[in-house]
């Protein structure tokens, strides 16, 4: 994934600028057609139009201190089930990392679903409790997002 980064944050840039600019051009062409829309309807459009775009910027703020990354932990997991699919991981060793990716949610505070938190019970192992203990050592959730984002801030340069 590392030889994608350059793609995926291109990628991400892009997707950016133009979720920024349909915000932007559905606030102008509401501007526009005032007129002809009932005001409750107006004002409903409005209020959602303006609440996505401050969800954007709390998205974007996170982005910038190191918050989010590229690959989303959605996205890991689909990438480790496919590749245990097709043969290139085995059952055992996309268990064990999506066991990892799970336990490193939860410290960060991520709150994880049902489903999530049976997987983790029913996978968890020896080689999770030492993932945990490293996990710990690093240190806390905020210190290995910090270091995340410093290396993302290198990355970009």
């Amino acid at each position: 994934m590392a030889s994608r980064g350059a793609q995926e944050t291109t990628k991400l840039k892009q997707n950016l600028e133009e979720q920024l600019d349909r915000l932007m051009q559905q606030l102008s062409d509401l501007e526009e057609c005032k007129d002809d829309l009932e005001p409750e309807e107006y004002e409903e459009t409005k209020s959602e139009t303006v609440e996505q775009l401050k969800e954007f910027q709390e998205n974007l703020g996170k982005m910038l201190q190191g918050n989010l990354s590229l690959v989303d932990e959605l996205n890991s997991m689909q990438l480790i089930s496919r590749d245990e699919k097709i043969g290139k991981m085995s059952k055992e060793l996309a268990a064990q990392q999506s066991v990892e990716i799970l336990t490193a949610l939860k410290k960060l505070g991520e709150s994880l679903t049902a489903s999530e938190e049976a997987y983790l019970q029913q996978n968890s192992s020896g080689s999770l409790k030492a993932f945990e203990k490293v996990s710990s050592d690093i240190g806390s959730g905020e210190q290995v997002l910090a270091v995340a984002g410093s290396q993302v801030a290198k990355a970009n340069k």
